[in-house]
């Protein structure tokens, strides 16, 4: 590994003015405290006109990271955690040892010894990035950037097993908030990000009885109980939407159901997920509303994902395609939750393979939430794609078809991910959109980033001049700044993500964190340029005396 100094003088001869003599403590290296000089990183095309600061947007707008539970904790049989559908999904066969879990926690069909594994490189979650080990260094890492908020998820199978709480989970919990705010930053509390506990999905079958909305009130509540007090900021789910398809249409994602896998309905079963999604939702939120809101003076939301689908072209057909992407991508979730039924494209296509509300459903699932959080990546051109035989996943109901490029040129530079094309003006249609049809009580970009392909070649200190991401923030806070001034209620922005991490079916083959994770080498941490950017874009919160002047 080459020299601190060899890596500081390459970073220097790139034209970046650092200095600085911190170092985190358990192992960083390369000084993650380092202080940034004014003329930094604005080489890349950004000019000091262009280049942002915390006083361009609105005064309290909310800066910070995200991340989830089984994407970093790591210590997967430590404290007491009990296996999720993770664990099951991602252990590729003979890498599961079961004798560390109870034997209660996995379905008696299975193996005692092996499961099929579905992550391309091969890993798992086991370790991610430890932070279950290096919470407080990664907390110094959020406050070294100047972060107001930093989102994780909290882990049921770690927290709440077989219906009590674990002390030892909730220690752990404890121990991060508390950090989190010693260090001025506010935790957003995420309560189901992918990680159903195993024993529930294996017994009763998960998402797909309607046993588990109690079950999932439950929990909630506990979580509530356990941390609310500090904790002002509730997300019951993470993109319900996407984990819907993905575990129970394409059969890609844990628990991995399917027509052609093992298990599964691809045409029916996302929608019961979902709904009963929807349902669990709604009874945290009724739970949250009546026991503890008015006490602890926090707020509760969902997390959703979203596309932008940009019609094709100026015909009915692809605009009324863009309009039906949106209803079967957004509004599958958000016309619930603002108008208390599915959209009405969804109801007429799908039939009686999409659930039904009552009456006293509809009105538990509308306008429950205080804000939306919104995930957003990218855009797609969209055509109308007439049906030629009936579609065999939930994938294909909304018969459209998906383009990346038109007229030969692509819509936007592609990232290391296939499906990650970098188009930023997609954020600011999208959030107006959200405004002008749903016009939620506020909106948190709760995910946005880009990610780099995992090289185990490349030198550590060209793996840290992630310049690309640096244009990629920029561009996209410029054009959500764009929305805010237009009228969009945009309170917050959390970038995806502080680490280097596990990325699901992926495993460690993309990088999209701010910091580099050496995962060859005892886990170190070190700043990627990116952070440094975020660093200088947020150092000034003089910015009420200076609108003053």
């Amino acid at each position: 590994m080459r020299s601190i100094g060899s890596i500081l003088a390459r970073l220097l001869v790139c034209g970046f003015l650092i200095f600085g003599d911190g170092s985190l403590s358990d192992g960083a290296r390369v000084a993650p405290l380092l202080r940034v000089s004014d003329g930094i990183l604005l080489q890349d095309g950004i000019s000091s006109q262009e280049r942002l600061g915390r006083c361009d947007f609105p005064q309290g707008f909310v800066f910070g990271v995200s991340s989830s539970a089984y994407q970093y904790e790591g210590a997967a049989a430590e404290g007491g955690r009990q296996p999720s559908i993770w664990d099951t999904f991602s252990h590729t066969q003979g890498m599961i040892n079961l004798s560390s879990f109870p034997r209660k926690h996995f379905d008696e069909t299975q193996s005692p010894l092996f499961f099929p594994g579905k992550i391309q490189d091969g890993t798992t979650g086991d370790l991610a990035n430890d932070q279950y080990h290096r919470f407080r260094e990664d907390v110094g890492l959020i406050k070294n950037m100047g972060m107001d908020a930093y989102r994780f998820s909290i882990s049921w199978s770690r927290f709440f097993i077989d219906g009590s709480v674990n002390v030892e989970g909730q220690a752990y919990y404890n121990a991060l908030i508390d950090e989190l705010l010693s260090a001025g930053i506010e935790p957003y509390v995420t309560l189901n990000h992918f990680d159903l506990p195993q024993a529930l999905d294996g017994s009763n079958g998960g998402w797909l009885n309607s046993s588990i909305v109690d079950i999932f009130a439950a929990y909630a509540e506990a979580c509530f109980d356990a941390f609310g007090d500090r904790v002002k900021t509730w997300i019951t789910f993470n993109e319900p939407q996407l984990f819907s398809l993905k575990a129970y249409s394409e059969g890609s994602h844990a628990p991995g159901r399917c027509s052609s896998c093992s298990n599964g309905n691809s045409l029916t079963e996302p929608y019961i997920v979902g709904h009963n999604m929807l349902l669990s939702h709604a009874a945290a939120v009724r739970i949250y509303k009546h026991k503890f809101q008015a006490r602890q003076g926090g707020k509760i939301g969902i997390t959703l994902n979203s596309y932008w689908f940009e019609p094709f072209s100026n015909s009915k057909m692809d605009i009324e395609a863009s309009k039906r992407s949106l209803d079967f991508e957004l509004g599958w979730f958000l016309e619930p939750l603002t108008s208390g039924n599915y959209p009405e494209r969804m109801r007429t296509r799908l039939g009686p393979r999409l659930p039904v509300f009552t009456e006293e459903q509809r009105q538990a699932v509308k306008s429950s939430i205080d804000f939306l959080g919104l995930n957003h990546y990218t855009t797609r051109y969209v055509q109308d794609m007439p049906a030629v035989t009936p579609a065999n996943t939930a994938n294909g109901d909304s018969q459209v078809l998906q383009l990346v490029a038109r007229n030969g040129v692509e819509i936007g530079p592609k990232s290391a991910s296939s499906w990650l094309y970098i188009v930023p003006w997609g954020i600011e249609k999208l959030l107006l959109y959200v405004k002008d049809h749903y016009n939620p009580p506020e909106i948190i970009i709760t995910e946005n980033g880009m990610d780099e392909a995992n090289d185990p070649s490349a030198p550590l200190e060209q793996s840290l001049q992630d310049h690309n991401r640096i244009k990629f923030y920029q561009s996209y806070l410029k054009y959500l700044l764009q929305a805010v001034k237009k009228g969009v209620n945009v309170r917050g922005y959390l970038a995806w993500t502080l680490l280097d991490d596990f990325e699901w079916r992926f495993g460690y083959m993309q990088r999209f964190g701010l910091h580099f994770v050496d995962f060859k080498d005892n886990m170190r941490r070190y700043p990627k340029l990116s952070s440094l950017w975020f660093k200088q874009m947020l150092k000034d919160r003089n910015c009420e005396s200076k609108s003053a002047l």
